[in-house]
């Protein structure tokens, strides 16, 4: 029961939101998504990712921009249920239906078979509570249902706030492996979330903002690449930084007794480090990972300014997309 339309790209194209006259929610912000891909939309609280999604599916209008999905704004997608899964809201259910009642609804009004109700629960691990009156489900079990119902007319894009929020460990294991599993059949999966760890270990690419603004996109390994650190520590950091500096190669302390050295590698470092005799006690290369790509392009983690993380080079990350 798959209804794949020719294209699943999500393209946003200078989409912009400006609330009550002067807020600017969405500032001119463009990105694609591409399909067969699991892209994390990433951004400190009130960037714009929620409002950015909810624009993306019609339920709040630009201000100027627009977005398409497989070439088309949502609102002109014939039943768009089969070609769209979203899920924003972990607590949109009534209260005294069961999953199962909540999810046969949506059923008949998207005219898909009452039976998809209950594959798409056995699939999101609820079969046993699908009898079960919402009221009484967990925060990870709403969430479970929100997925389940992003699945029911087995779509090929799906757009998710947050989806991990409330799941045990075992249930992030699963969604981590839904995701790999829907994107290897073709299908874009397009993830906002805060738990960076979690989209480090399931995303191809990453599309980061700040307040509104595109201020970086790519995959992980291109958004890091050439950001490595070498940590040494050593009781003769003074006479290690003059010898790196003679060689060319920028060194700044990182404590008592501790460079971070840019541009080199440990085994070059350690080679000068044994030829001018400097005893070293540590030397190790310490790579950005997401969570460090995070905070030094959003400063979310100091206070709200845009610098890089201590030790690190703010030349590195610079802003990119989006107006100063």
């Amino acid at each position: 029961m798959t209804s794949s339309p020719p294209d699943g790209r999500i393209v946003v194209h200078e989409l912009t939101k400006v609330f009550h006259g002067n807020v600017r929610a969405v500032d001119r912000l463009s990105f694609t998504v591409e399909p067969g891909s699991v892209t994390g939309f990433l951004g400190p609280n009130g960037a714009g990712k929620t409002t950015t999604l909810r624009m993306v599916l019609g339920l709040v209008h630009p201000t100027g921009g627009g977005a398409t999905i497989g070439g088309r704004q949502y609102r002109q997608i014939p039943n768009p249920l089969t070609v769209v899964g979203a899920s924003l809201e972990s607590s949109s259910f009534h209260p005294a239906r069961t999953a199962r009642n909540h999810l046969r609804v949506q059923c008949i009004v998207a005219g898909l078979p009452e039976r998809r109700a209950d594959e798409v629960l056995d699939m999101v691990g609820l079969h046993d509570a699908a009898r079960r009156k919402v009221r009484g489900y967990s925060l990870g079990m709403r969430q479970r249902l929100g997925l389940a119902a992003a699945l029911l007319g087995d779509p090929w894009v799906l757009i998710l706030d947050e989806p991990a929020n409330g799941l045990d460990p075992d249930g992030i294991r699963w969604l981590r492996g839904l995701f790999r599993h829907l994107a290897g059949e073709g299908r874009t999966v397009l993830v906002s979330s805060h738990q960076l760890g979690e989209v480090q270990e399931v995303a191809d690419r990453v599309v980061i903002l700040d307040r509104g603004r595109l201020v970086s996109s790519g995959s992980i390994a291109e958004l890091t690449a050439g950001t490595e650190v070498v940590r040494v520590r050593s009781p003769h950091t003074d006479r290690l930084a003059q010898v790196l500096t003679q060689a060319g190669i920028p060194a700044v302390a990182d404590g008592p007794g501790v460079l971070q050295v840019r541009g080199s590698t440990p085994a070059h470092v350690g080679h000068l480090a044994f030829t001018a005799g400097v005893e070293l006690h540590e030397l190790a290369a310490q790579g950005f990972d997401l969570e460090d790509l995070f905070f030094s392009l959003t400063g979310s983690a100091y206070g709200g300014q845009h610098a890089a993380p201590p030790g690190a080079d703010p030349r590195a990350f610079p802003p990119v997309g989006g107006a100063a």
